[in-house]
């Protein structure tokens, strides 16, 4: 196979150079909050990115006009993840909030894949500038950290379709346009606006600037880190959780519907069965879990059962991670509904992780037409999500994923083991990670976090997160001696 370096480079320097722009908040903060070797590290990482990432453009300043193959979009998508992943774990290590360099990969590898797991087991003591980027990294990775470089690559004379083939997250019949920077444009406008309007609702109801940014960041991006232990319920607030579930479950959307609505008004969300099963998931389980809690007695108010049962459920649902309540105190039927959540995930093309809906929904189909096929053997009957036919090839596609995400957490899972840790922790911290839900059972549960694991485990996890938010095949193809074989 023969790759173009220079092309793949190109793009790197894109991706340092947008990493480098994103730390400067962060160094707006330290210079408020913090001490001049805090913002003197920031400052000294966001500038070595830009000034690489500039040289290594003008390096390739002469490969404007070529059209991306599918392959180099596959190669550029995890280069790219990964030299982000080390360049955002550098403040961490060298302002010496993170001294240990496997945990500070973890925490970089947790913030941009929008995982939300986390080593550190006191958050409040850390500088502000370090939280603020720890949080910017999830508002960065939610609707992927090359879905912004995309819509600057025809400026420079690049196709960004198959780097955007290569990131997209999870399969979608919804295609609001036929141009990849329109969607992208599209795309991040709305990202914006729920970003400035969320943050504008939780100040109003009392969080300041700094605490409403992050935990929107948390929100948007789905993943949940906050500016305290207790996570968002430090707050214990009605109004702050009922705010942030709402944005929630609105980023754990497909946001092309967005964007087709539009055009097309309120039809466009109705028509999609993926939307109504995901709405139909999150009401039945909250339901449930709410009238569990009321019988068992873990909760005597409706209200606080209502809003606990909702917040959890759209949190591990839509893989945020964020926390009112410690879940692993709740009655066992409640505890298997959260983890069949964790499996599950958000829409497709949303900044949610794990399976995804849609694939949840076709799997059903197949079954259902199994039982049906047996039923009435010369009867042809085809997948049809949201009324439309879906390829043959797309099915195959999502019933190999499935089969490599089980087979993934059990591979997963036998590392983990060497921990000498629980069975619910193994399972758990491997779901968790490759799902990027953030939190999972027994030693890594809504109370606590993953700094007694070994480095090896760290690493394996972090890996876990990169191929998850990639989904899998991404990092799979470059293990394959096909796609590096020059006669291909």
């Amino acid at each position: 196979m023969n790759l173009d370096a220079k092309f793949t480079f190109k793009i790197v320097g894109i991706t340092l150079m947008v990493i480098g722009v994103s730390m400067l908040p962060s160094v707006f903060v330290s210079l408020i909050y913090d001490t001049p070797a805090v913002l003197l590290s920031f400052l000294a990482t966001s500038l070595s990115a830009i000034v690489l990432g500039r040289i290594l453009l003008q390096i390739c300043r002469h490969s404007l006009t070529r059209n991306l193959k599918i392959r180099d979009g596959f190669l550029i998508v995890i280069v790219c993840w990964l030299v982000s992943a080390v360049l955002g774990a550098i403040p961490f290590y060298v302002t010496g909030s993170i001294p240990n360099p496997f945990d500070a990969f973890f925490e970089s590898c947790s913030g941009f894949s929008t995982t939300g797991s986390s080593i550190l087991e006191d958050i409040e003591v850390l500088p502000r500038g370090i939280l603020f980027w720890r949080s910017f990294t999830h508002w960065i990775g939610g609707m992927g950290i090359l879905v912004f470089a995309i819509a600057l690559l025809p400026s420079l004379g690049i196709s960004g379709q198959n780097v955007a083939v290569s990131e997209s997250t999870g399969p979608t019949l919804t295609k609001p346009s036929s141009k990849m920077t329109d969607v992208a444009k599209g795309l991040y406008l709305t990202y914006l606006l729920f970003t400035i309007i969320e943050t504008i609702l939780l100040m109003f109801g009392g969080m300041n600037l700094y605490d409403a940014l992050l935990h929107t960041f948390g929100s948007v991006g789905t993943g949940g880190f906050s500016s305290y232990n207790d996570s968002v319920g430090h707050y214990d607030s009605t109004y702050i959780d009922i705010v942030i579930t709402v944005f929630m479950l609105l980023c754990g959307v497909n946001f092309n519907l967005y964007i087709l609505s539009l055009r097309r008004g309120f039809r466009a969300f109705w028509e999609d069965a993926e939307l109504r099963l995901y709405l139909a998931i999150i009401a039945v389980s909250s339901v449930a879990i709410c009238v569990t809690l009321l019988i068992t007695q873990n909760y005597t108010s409706v209200k606080d059962a209502a809003v606990d049962s909702t917040f959890q459920t759209v949190s591990i649902l839509t893989t945020t991670g964020y926390a009112t309540a410690d879940y692993e105190t709740w009655p066992m039927f409640c505890q298997m509904i959260i983890f069949l959540l964790m499996l599950i995930g958000g829409c497709s093309s949303s900044t949610g992780g794990g399976l995804k809906v849609i694939r949840v929904l076709v799997i059903f189909k197949l079954i259902r037409r199994g039982i049906s096929t047996r039923l009435h053997p010369h009867v042809v009957e085809t997948i049809k999500p949201s009324n439309q036919n879906m390829p043959p090839d797309v099915v195959s596609a999502i019933a190999s994923h499935m089969f490599l995400f089980i087979v993934m957490i059990f591979c997963g899972a036998f590392i983990i083991s060497f921990e000498n840790c629980d069975l619910a922790t193994c399972f758990s911290a491997v779901i968790t990670a490759l799902g990027n839900v953030g939190p999972g059972f027994g030693m890594i549960g809504p109370t606590e976090n993953f700094s007694l694991m070994s480095n090896l485990s760290k690493f394996v996890l972090s890996i876990y997160m990169i191929a998850g938010r990639l989904e899998l095949y991404t990092l799979f193809i470059l293990l394959t001696p096909g796609f590096w074989n020059s006669n291909h």
